[in-house]
């Protein structure tokens, strides 16, 4: 069995969004979420993993061990009791203490999302809870954002009609109606541009409780490169992840044992490459940024300090644990 990681790591991923919606909040009409004071518009978490689940799920076939535990229209608690069967022989209906370990061992080495994200597996048969070695924060666009509500018309309708009993119902209803009534109105929310930072952490510490290993790494940073690639639809226009940062962790003691433990705790903060690191503006003379050439990805590599090192993806992807 592969070993887990053994170095601790932050990431920081850029990607942009044209005319589209990013990220739809449910709480305002399926808007695209800005933060209410600057007006800089918002990914969730949630979104972001979701599009990492799609293509881990597309890119594997969805099966062990890089299945996908949280999908589209499942009861979780399925699996739950899959994993007590696998392990346990049948279905507790009080599972002990041993018998929880060994279906969450279980879900770990079946499930990539679990050993990845984590999850909470007490809603049914218990499998305890998982906390996940890579967390993920909201991603936010570096400028703020403009909301356009846009109107179109659709050349038909989809009136359903309570006394048809066959297509032929259909037809002799749409041959009555006059044509200017065959004919619906509908909205689409987009931004014309938003260009967003988002930012990920990976403990090597909990993917020693999950088996989270380098494989699983690397397939991390493949699903943030390439998760808009195959997740297009008109709702979310032209989406595209720019580039992939990562500071990887490696210690600085001439003992080994040291060094190791140095890797896994870190040796700088993470908002070292956050905010000194890379930094990002629009170029001058830009003020309505349009396009990822309006901006300027500076990385300035003389503020990193001993201990550490700065990769940048997919070029150094073999460089991970």
């Amino acid at each position: 069995m592969t070993a887990p990681i053994k170095h601790r790591y932050e990431f920081l991923f850029l990607f942009d969004c044209e005319n589209g919606n990013p990220n739809g909040d449910p709480d305002a009409g399926n808007t695209p979420r800005i933060d209410p004071q600057d007006m800089r518009g918002l990914v969730s978490d949630v979104a972001i993993k979701r599009r990492i689940r799609n293509y881990v799920q597309l890119a594997y076939g969805n099966v062990a061990p890089n299945a996908i535990y949280i999908q589209n229209a499942t009861n979780l608690n399925t699996q739950i009791a899959v994993a007590h069967e696998q392990t346990n022989g049948n279905l507790p209906t009080s599972a002990t203490k041993d018998q929880v370990s060994a279906a969450r061992a279980w879900m770990c080495q079946n499930f990539y999302d679990v050993r990845t994200f984590g999850a909470v597996m007490s809603t049914g048969a218990n499998a305890g809870q998982v906390r996940g070695p890579v967390q993920i924060a909201f991603a936010k666009s570096i400028d703020p954002i403009m909301q356009l509500d846009i109107s179109m018309t659709r050349m038909a309708v989809a009136d359903n009609l309570k006394d048809a009993n066959s297509s032929k119902d259909y037809r002799k209803w749409e041959d009555e109606q006059p044509e200017d009534k065959m004919r619906t109105f509908g909205r689409k929310s987009i931004i014309p541009y938003g260009f967003f930072i988002g930012k990920a952490f990976v403990s090597a510490h909990l993917a020693e409780q999950t088996g989270f290993t380098p494989d699983d790494l690397k397939l991390f940073v493949e699903a943030l490169l390439n998760m808009y690639e195959h997740d297009r639809s008109s709702s979310k226009g032209i989406m595209a992840t720019r580039v992939v940062y990562a500071i990887k962790h490696i210690g600085t003691d001439t003992v080994e044992e040291q060094r190791l433990r140095q890797a896994k705790l870190g040796c700088c903060p993470a908002q070292l490459l956050f905010e000194q690191v890379v930094k990002i503006k629009l170029k001058d003379g830009k003020q309505f940024p349009r396009t990822y050439d309006d901006y300027e990805v500076n990385v300035n590599k003389d503020v990193i300090p001993d201990g550490v090192e700065l990769l940048e993806f997919p070029d150094d992807i073999d460089k991970l644990d």
